[in-house]
C-alpha cells in the first residue's frame, strides 16, 4: 500500500492523477499546508525539505520517496506503467518531465506568487513571469503540433507533469489564446477519468479570496 501525503496544489495533483492513471489503491493523507503541518517533525522526517507531495511504500519496508518528479518515477518503475521500455522513447518522457519540473512548475509558481498572492503589485515580476510563462506554452504548443502527446503517440508521465501545471493557466493570469496545439491536448487529456478525478484530491479550498489568503501567508513566512 502506498500512503500519500499532500495537498490540492498541481504537484500534488501530479501524483493524485499518476496513482489513478495506473489503478493504484492509496491511502490518501491530507496535509494542511495553512497550519504548516508540512514543517512538523515527523513530516520532516519524510522531507527535509517540508514540501508535498510525498509517498512511503508500505510494501517496499516503508520507502519514503519525495519530490513529485522523483515520485512519479518511482510509481513508473514499480508499477511498469506510463513508462516506456524503448530507451529513446523513455528519454522523450524523462525530457518533458523534466522541462516541467525545471520550467513550468517553477516558472508559473513564480507567477501566481507575483500576479495573486503577493498583496503588492510589484508589475515587472509580474511581466516577466507571466511572459516567460507564455513562451513556455508557445515551446508546448510547437512540440503538441508534431505529436499527439509530449513524448509522442502515447500518453505518459510527461502530460500528467505538465497538464496538472498549466491547466491552472488562468490562475497564473497567462492565457493558451491562439495556441490551438496545446488548447486540443489540454481539453484531451482532461477528458481521461483519471485526470479528472486526480486533480479532485484532497479537497480544495473553493472560495478564490480564502485560497488566495491561505496561499498569501504560507509564500510570506
Amino acid at each position: 500500500m502506498i500512503d500519500l501525503y499532500t495537498a490540492p496544489t498541481p504537484n500534488g495533483h501530479k501524483v493524485t492523477v499518476t496513482l489513478d492513471e495506473m489503478g493504484v489503491d492509496y491511502n490518501l493523507i491530507a496535509v494542511d499546508l495553512s497550519q504548516n503541518e508540512q514543517k512538523q517533525p515527523e513530516f520532516l522526517k519524510r522531507n527535509p525539505n517540508g514540501r508535498i507531495p510525498v509517498i512511503v511504500d508500505r510494501d517496499n519496508n516503508d520507502f519514503a520517496v519525495f519530490e513529485s518528479g522523483a515520485i512519479m518515477l518511482y510509481l513508473a518503475e514499480k508499477y511498469n506503467k506510463l513508462w516506456p521500455a524503448d530507451m529513446q522513447e523513455r528519454s522523450q518522457v524523462m525530457q518533458w518531465l523534466m522541462f516541467q519540473m525545471s520550467a513550468i512548475g517553477p516558472m508559473m509558481g513564480q507567477a501566481n506568487v507575483f500576479y495573486r498572492y503577493f498583496p503588492e503589485k510589484i508589475q515587472p515580476a509580474i511581466d516577466r513571469y507571466q511572459n516567460e510563462c507564455r513562451r513556455l506554452f508557445e515551446v508546448l504548443d510547437r512540440r503538441l503540433g508534431e505529436s499527439t502527446y509530449l513524448a509522442g503517440e502515447n500518453f505518459s508521465l510527461a502530460d500528467i507533469a505538465n497538464w496538472c501545471w498549466v491547466r491552472t493557466w488562468e490562475w497564473s493570469g497567462v492565457s493558451p489564446e491562439g495556441l490551438n496545439n496545446l488548447q486540443r491536448w489540454l481539453e484531451q487529456v482532461g477528458q481521461r477519468p483519471a485526470c479528472k478525478s486526480g486533480v479532485t484530491k484532497p479537497e480544495r479550498i473553493k472560495d478564490p479570496d480564502e485560497l488566495v489568503k491561505h496561499a498569501r501567508n504560507m509564500v510570506q513566512r
